[in-house]
């Protein structure tokens, strides 16, 4: 079998891991840039010369060109000295069999990309005949987010953290919300002590980790921490709850459409999906036989017009085209509809979507790279305190993490307000038990507490990284 090496000679410095990422598609050299830039030794396998090369020029990483299910190629990478190999290709096949060799090689730890929905009903078994040791589903994932900002409608982004007791939300404030040019300090007592946090304000192109004297003002986009009740105690209060959402309509009927389907009719919801491919309706139907399938374009005006459109209460636009999901939202959204979601892949389409008003976008690459992020950072210091989840907000310019307190750290039994912390940083949230605490000045992070750290400083993977 005939590989090649391609070296990148600033790669031998002393690094936290070694990684081998086998495919170079997007997700592949995203992760691989990422981790690189944490210090770890990145290398990159894949079939396509042209990719490795691009990628070992591009980044701090090295290559290889070469099949990664090959024993050889595996070798070749350094993976029987690897501390964690990660499968993105396109098969869900071939991400397993790479795993599952890459284990009988010796690598410490084995991270795959899974999409099929057969293979993610089986994958607590999988884990353990596979040898994987961390699996991701980005359209499970998407439709997760997607089912629970349609529980709140008014948040045009909703993260989880604490085993999804604690919400991290993104809302928009309008010129006649109750907190337009509020104080930090002054929310309490305009909030009747509902207990949240702001921990990131976005105005324009500025973010901001805000302090007590920090001023919300209409048009900011802000970024709030809170338990279940109190941020629906938070919407209520501040007047943003709409009606109930009872019908929803998902253009596209792939697997996000599939997962996100089967959530919403669980929780009592009406679903109707418009798909184009004849063949895909059918599997719909044997799949969902309560939701209603639509053989037909969901760009095209007239149908949507024949199918009651604007009688929904939401439109989820989740085609695997982002052109026409942009389209079909700004439809919804000339229809006045109550909540638009917008599956979006390229990140360049981002900035775009913003400038037409459209502000709930889910891209499952992304949400892909944050949970694999968050997996390799908390490998880093298994004995310290280390990163369990991560979440990338304001356009990836700001990290939401949350840590698990370990006996030793630094931080332990001071209060905040003792603490020299780095600037640009708050302590957002302490999980105490069953207890979510909005900390103050003078709490206390103790040894077993989760805590959740929002942050525009990068590469905290220990939660003594917060201190100065």
């Amino acid at each position: 079998m005939f590989t090649t090496i391609y070296n990148n000679i600033v790669s031998h410095r002393e690094a936290y891991m070694k990684i081998v990422i086998i495919g170079a598609g997007k997700i592949g050299l995203s992760l691989a840039s990422c981790l690189s830039q944490d210090g770890n030794a990145v290398t990159v396998i894949d079939t396509n010369p042209k990719a490795v090369e691009n990628a070992v020029n591009s980044y701090d990483i090295n290559g290889v060109m070469g099949n990664g299910v090959n024993i050889t190629v595996q070798n070749d990478a350094g993976v029987n000295k690897s501390d964690v190999l990660i499968a993105t290709t396109g098969s869900d096949e071939i991400n397993m069999l790479c795993c599952l060799i890459a284990k009988k090689l010796g690598v410490k730890r084995t991270v795959a990309r899974i999409r099929d929905p057969e293979y993610s009903r089986q994958f607590i078994l999988m884990l353990d005949m596979m040898g994987l040791d961390f699996a991701v589903n980005p359209e499970l994932e998407s439709a997760s987010e997607m089912a629970r900002l349609l529980r709140y409608p008014t948040a045009i982004s909703l993260d989880t953290f604490a085993k999804g007791r604690v919400d991290l939300a993104e809302m928009i404030i309008n010129e006649d919300s109750l907190l337009d040019g509020v104080k930090i300090s002054e929310l309490p007592r305009v909030l009747d002590n509902i207990r949240l946090l702001v921990c990131a304000i976005q105005r324009g192109d500025e973010v901001i980790i805000p302090n007590g004297n920090s001023v919300i003002k209409a048009g900011d986009k802000i970024h709030i921490t809170a338990g279940h009740e109190q941020l629906a105690a938070f919407f209520n209060k501040i007047g943003a709850y709409t009606k109930k959402l009872r019908r929803v309509l998902i253009i596209g009927g792939g697997r996000i459409a599939y997962y996100l389907a089967r959530r919403l009719q669980d929780s009592g919801m009406t679903v109707k999906i418009v798909e184009k491919d004849e063949k895909r309706c059918l599997e719909l139907s044997e799949m969902l036989p309560k939701a209603e399938i639509i053989h037909g374009d969901g760009t095209d005006q007239s149908l949507l017009s024949e199918i009651g459109f604007s009688q929904y209460d939401a439109c989820v636009a989740a085609t695997g085209i982002d052109e026409e999901n942009i389209i079909i939202s700004m439809f919804a959204k000339h229809c006045n509809m109550s909540k638009i979601i917008t599956k979006v892949s390229k990140s360049t389409m981002m900035d775009m979507l913003q400038s037409v008003g459209i502000d709930t976008v889910i891209s499952p690459r992304q949400m892909t790279e944050n949970l694999i992020l968050s997996y390799v950072r908390a490998l880093k210091n298994t004995e310290g305190s280390s990163v369990i989840t991560l979440h990338k907000v304001v356009d990836g310019r700001v990290e939401a993490l949350e840590f698990r307190v370990s006996e030793n750290s630094a931080v332990v039994n001071t209060p905040i307000f003792e603490l020299q912390l780095k600037k640009n940083l708050l302590i957002s949230c302490i999980i105490r038990g069953n207890n979510i605490i909005i900390p103050g000045g003078r709490d206390v992070i103790l040894p077993g507490d989760n805590v959740i750290v929002t942050t525009s400083n990068e590469q905290l993977s220990d939660l003594d990284d917060i201190l100065k």
